[in-house]
């Protein structure tokens, strides 16, 4: 599929259909925030595909409770993520449910990359390079959360294999143009996005694109 091959109406893109209640595309290397009310369901398109879209999950009013990748992992017995995975908060209550999913792998190990990673990683050229953190700072601005609100994220599309030595590896994604996840919300959930800025790995093939946000209610 190519980009010119994706529809561009809303109610044909998303998964589940529904009343349009959001649409937006995240500009590549860009932050997006918002509520999504318990049983809409978000739509997150890869629009150009091989794109790492870095997500946190908080309470929707209560924003202390959070995403918990232990939480998670433990529940499911998998590290990655897919149709049928419950995103869980630190008591392991459920935030959104993973609904549908067209590419069947999902990264929760490998973070959020940062300024100070990006240094660590990459030398000091990389020093004032932005990153994922940063995004999460600007969208989390908006909900009073700051640097230490932040926690283990979820890398949608991400491709992350675990080593036989137990390391961790950062590969081209399994993506494609115009795929497709979509989560329901099972309680009010703020969703925070970082559409991944890293130009220095192939977790989005060194040229971070575009994606598409996409909030439907679904009818009785």
């Amino acid at each position: 599929m190519t980009t010119t091959e994706i529809p561009t109406d809303p109610h044909e893109l998303a998964l589940v259909p529904g009343e349009i209640v959001s649409d937006a595309v995240i500009g590549d290397r860009a932050p997006w925030s918002g509520v999504v009310a318990a049983g809409d369901v978000l739509t997150i398109v890869d629009l150009y595909g091989n794109q790492a879209v870095d997500t946190l999950f908080y309470g929707g009013h209560d924003h202390t409770v959070r995403y918990s990748a232990q939480a998670t992992i433990a529940a499911q017995g998998n590290i990655f993520l897919t149709t049928g995975t419950v995103i869980r908060d630190q008591e392991s209550n459920a935030l959104m449910t993973i609904v549908d999913d067209e590419v069947g792998n999902h990264d929760t190990l490998g973070g959020a990359c940062s300024q100070e990673s990006n240094t660590l990683r990459y030398g000091h050229h990389a020093k004032h390079q932005h990153a994922c953190v940063e995004n999460f700072l600007i969208g989390g601005a908006k909900h009073d959360l700051g640097k230490r609100d932040l926690v283990g994220n979820v890398n949608f599309f991400m491709n992350v294999p675990v080593d036989p030595d137990g390391s961790l590896g950062i590969v081209d994604g399994l993506s494609a143009p115009g795929k497709r996840l979509a989560l329901r919300a099972e309680v009010d959930t703020l969703v925070l996005i970082s559409n991944c800025p890293q130009i220095n790995n192939p977790c989005n093939g060194f040229d971070p694109t575009a994606v598409r946000v996409i909030i439907t209610r679904p009818s009785a």
